[in-house]
């Protein structure tokens, strides 16, 4: 069951929140929330979004107005649209589509790495050190 696919035809128009456990194609008009935190998001050609989504990856050959968050990769293709904020690890732009908004492409571990060079039990000794190298100076120069 974990290659079972749900579409939502183009005729289809939902309002509202949107979950699920499955891959997701969207045809039809959906505003509101989607959340597929652990699958793919799929936006069809004719698939018109306007909504928060949530996904795994989101895949957009449609328009999407809202805020995309991927925990995987988000993929722009030919003709697909997006005009809102990006965050995912991975984000692809084809040629043809068209983005507005900003792209922030941070891992979850790259925040985490950029702290251990200033850890707080570091910051003790470089003062103590410090507080030590003028004493003898002031000693020196009375």
């Amino acid at each position: 069951m974990e290659k079972d696919i749900v579409n939502i035809g183009k005729s289809v128009v939902i309002k509202g929140e949107l979950n699920g456990s499955e891959d997701l194609t969207i045809e039809g008009h959906v505003e509101g929330t989607i959340q597929l935190r652990e699958h793919v998001l799929t936006i069809g050609p004719n698939g018109r979004i306007k909504a928060q989504v949530f996904a795994k990856a989101v895949i957009v050959l449609g328009e999407v107005t809202g805020n995309v968050t991927a925990s995987d990769k988000v993929d722009i293709r030919d003709n697909g649209s997006v005009d809102g904020d990006i965050v995912s690890p991975r984000v692809a732009i084809a040629e043809g589509a068209h983005f507005r908004g900003s792209v922030d492409m941070q891992r979850k571990g790259q925040p985490q790495a950029a702290k251990p060079p200033q850890p707080q039990g570091g910051q003790p000794q470089q003062q103590t050190q410090q507080s030590q190298q003028p004493q003898p100076a002031q000693r020196v120069g009375a």
